[in-house]
């Protein structure tokens, strides 16, 4: 089984239940285990409300300007990609290659999404656009199934 979406969405706060629920009714759906679906969408809320807060400057009309979410399901991985028209990572962002993720307070306000992503996925890339401005952040993770699920893969 293969399913994937992709998502231009306004930075808004409003953008991210919305992502949030798609990748939910997808994986409930396809008959994803609701544990490993609560983690990637927690890492995806969090990916989304970086790209919210960070991602760029607001038009000059006043509107705000658009990220992405792509999202693969494919045989036994979910893979996920949220980029955005930012300022990018600078080359010393935790989870770069080489870059030690810092640690943080459980009980800080911010700078917990990167680590809480980097905990619940098995694999992340924290990087930027190639051959333009913005942040990517992807993740991916072993996909386990609820028994008797008719589209599991094979």
């Amino acid at each position: 089984m293969s399913i994937w979406w992709s998502l231009h969405l306004r930075r808004e706060a409003a953008s991210v239940p919305l992502a949030r629920r798609l990748l939910i009714g997808t994986m409930e759906t396809a008959g994803v285990d609701p544990d490993v679906s609560f983690d990637l969408s927690v890492a995806l809320s969090e990916a989304c409300a970086n790209a919210v807060e960070h991602g760029g400057d607001d038009a000059p009309d006043g509107s705000s300007e658009a990220y992405r979410v792509t999202a693969y399901l494919d045989g036994e991985l979910c893979r996920i990609e949220v980029a955005d028209t930012g300022p990018g990572f600078p080359a010393s962002a935790p989870g770069r290659p080489g870059v030690a993720a810092r640690p943080v307070s459980h009980d800080a306000e911010d700078g917990r999404g990167l680590c809480l992503i980097r905990e619940l996925a098995d694999h992340v890339h924290i990087g930027s656009t190639p051959g333009r401005s913005g942040a990517v952040v992807s993740f991916d993770k072993i996909l386990k199934w609820r028994e008797g699920t008719p589209l599991v893969a094979v």
